[in-house]
């Protein structure tokens, strides 16, 4: 990473305050400025945590102990708010979900292990059922770049639970990221792991050869783990998305395999996240030279931010690209589904 932007991440995780856990979130966006707007909080009862729109400083996020819907309210008539919304808590999966193991597990995770090169002629080794999977083959990756001549470029930054950042597949590609649930430089699933959970910890990782029988944790993030790790995240709540991010991340390498990956971390391993996460990372995608955003999930309630932000990266040339739904299965009428509908 280049000096100047290490140190705008430095100043960004400095200056975001953490929210107390008890408060409820307002997103605000104001011609006031950070001054300003703070010194309305004071008579308010609401604080400034920071700039969700990074360098612009027009959108930020304020905490209140108070009814969120009663600030947006009052926050809305004053001179200098253009808008305030309640943040948003949302979930990668239905609330409530849990991995659970298939029994017995299907018989073509346990085949398919010949290691290849990938992309072709390269150092980095995977295994043939992942470049020769069967959805590759019903989109027909490997002819689309052949008769093209296109395996990737540029950078796809995905908003999601993270990445794991030893996988073998991504390495030479994977950026660093960021983490909007830390603050903090780095995107590892990994971090959402506890110790305790794991008979050896860190968990190993997986190969060919040690890990000979793998599993499957739910079709929502279709994970593939070694039997162990999978067996502890088994049923467990907090880690109901574990291993989503590292699946969609795999996904994208396997149509654009040249390309670099930016994995933006804007959700917790139970699926988890807040809007106003979800919106710093669109901004930093945008102005951290993101080609192309990638958003594997979708939720019911309209955003005029989120409508802002997005216009933000079109009208900087950055193609952004979200999940309408699962198994062909849309929302019932009116069909909306959000960010895909904007």
């Amino acid at each position: 990473m280049k000096p100047r932007k290490w140190l705008a991440g430095v100043l960004t995780a400095l200056l975001w305050a953490t929210p107390a856990k008890a408060d409820s979130g307002v997103i605000v966006r104001t011609t006031l400025g950070l001054q300003k707007l703070q010194s309305l909080c004071l008579l308010n009862g609401c604080t400034v945590v920071g700039a969700i729109d990074g360098t612009l400083n027009q959108v930020f996020l304020l905490t209140t102990p108070l009814d969120p819907q009663t600030l947006v309210n009052a926050l809305r008539v004053l001179p200098g708010i253009v808008n305030a919304e309640v943040d948003q808590v949302l979930s990668l999966v239905p609330i409530g979900a849990r991995n659970q193991l298939p029994a017995p597990l299907p018989a073509g995770l346990l085949s398919g292990r010949t290691l290849l090169a990938y992309p072709p002629n390269s150092g980095t080794m995977v295994w043939d059922s992942y470049v020769n999977q069967p959805a590759a083959g019903i989109v027909k990756v490997s002819q689309a770049q052949s008769q093209f001549k296109v395996s990737g470029t540029g950078i796809v930054a995905d908003i999601d639970t993270g990445v794991d950042p030893n996988h073998p597949a991504l390495q030479g590609v994977l950026l660093a990221g960021y983490d909007f649930t830390r603050n903090q430089t780095g995107a590892s699933e990994l971090n959402d792991l506890t110790p305790t959970d794991f008979p050896a910890y860190p968990p190993p990782s997986c190969n060919s050869t040690s890990c000979p029988s793998p599993a499957t944790v739910n079709q929502s993030t279709a994970a593939v783990l070694d039997q162990s790790t999978a067996a502890v995240l088994d049923g467990k709540l907090q880690y109901a998305a574990f291993g989503h991010g590292t699946m969609v991340l795999g996904v994208i390498h396997l149509v654009a395999p040249t390309a670099q990956l930016l994995p933006l971390k804007a959700f917790h391993s139970d699926g988890t996240g807040n809007l106003s996460d979800i919106l710093r990372a669109i901004y930093y995608a945008v102005q951290n030279n993101a080609n192309a955003i990638n958003m594997s999930f979708d939720f019911k309630n309209a955003s005029t931010e989120l409508q802002n932000a997005l216009d933000y990266a079109n009208q900087l040339n950055v193609i952004c690209a979200a999940s309408a739904g699962n198994d062909g299965q849309g929302p019932p009428p009116p069909f909306l589904v959000y960010p895909a509908a904007l």
